[in-house]
């Protein structure tokens, strides 16, 4: 099964986060073979901390990470999440990449490799979600 990665695990390993970029490194190589899959959404959270389009393009070798657009279907399920969101008390204004990103996951069927869990289980339960709780 394919799997959609979160921008937390891009951005540890990128970055080299001290506290997580071995997790994140392992985690990503153990699902190698499954496909790993980016959407626009998670390249621009991704792609801002870089001046241009050539650099970031390039931390995410395309012979590893398929680009995939988000489909219709899931920018219609991510905003049925967010109005189950604000139906909870949620503040927010806006639909977050957060939804847009497990949307696109369930909708597909793909897992999704994150260490930010737990708006993707409450608001997208059918997703496997691979993180540090379940995935040491």
């Amino acid at each position: 099964m394919p799997v959609l990665v979160d921008t937390n695990v891009l951005i540890d390993i990128a970055y080299r986060d001290p506290d997580w970029e071995r997790w994140s490194q392992t985690q990503l190589s153990r699902r190698l073979a499954d496909g790993l899959v980016i959407n626009p959404v998670i390249f621009a959270e991704f792609s801002y901390r870089y001046s241009d389009l050539e650099s970031a393009d390039a931390a995410l070798d395309p012979a590893e990470f398929l680009r995939e657009h988000l489909p219709w279907e899931a920018a219609f399920a991510a905003g049925q999440a967010f109005r189950i969101y604000r139906r909870r008390g949620g503040t927010g204004e806006k639909v977050l990449p957060d939804f847009l990103i497990g949307a696109h996951a369930a909708i597909r069927g793909y897992a999704l490799l994150t260490r930010d869990p737990d708006g993707y289980r409450s608001y997208f339960p059918m997703v496997d979600v691979i993180a540090p709780d379940t995935h040491p």
